[in-house]
């Protein structure tokens, strides 16, 4: 990503928030841009999935230490495609870029997370990798 694609990845990124049912403060929009852009190998990585030079799809990631690993183990945070693209490899694409950039950075997991209703991308989900029996707590 480059400072050029901020308005194109901000759309993509109000349609996953909004998918979501949630939003952002705006300085949560500018601070997570920044990030993306950042050279710090253990700051969040972004990509965009762009269909005839149109941005139609965007990723996140963020390399971690794990404790039962001595490599870091490379986390996907956010996945979203253009309603106008699903089915059509965006989402596959893109999770397949961050299986590359693991494996250039010598990350031996790649795990993400979703809703359970999120069915059409769960059909994805089950063909490029394996579903967990772990179930997610937060705090209260």
């Amino acid at each position: 990503m480059t400072p050029s694609d901020r308005d194109a990845w901000a759309r993509l990124w109000e349609g996953y928030l909004r998918y979501y049912e949630t939003e952002v403060a705006p300085e949560v929009y500018e601070t997570t841009f920044a990030r993306l852009l950042s050279e710090d190998p253990n700051e969040f990585h972004g990509l965009l999935a762009c269909v005839e030079d149109q941005p139609l799809g965007l990723v996140h990631y963020l390399f971690h230490r794990h404790t039962w690993r001595i490599e870091n183990v490379c986390y996907l945070q956010d996945l979203y495609a253009d309603p106008s693209m699903r089915g059509m490899g965006v989402g596959r694409a893109l999770i397949e870029a961050v299986y590359a950039a693991a494996d250039q950075a010598g990350a031996p997991s790649v795990y993400w997370l979703t809703q359970d209703f999120n069915h059409t991308a769960r059909k994805l989900y089950d063909r490029i990798g394996v579903k967990t029996p772990f179930i997610r707590y937060r705090r209260a």
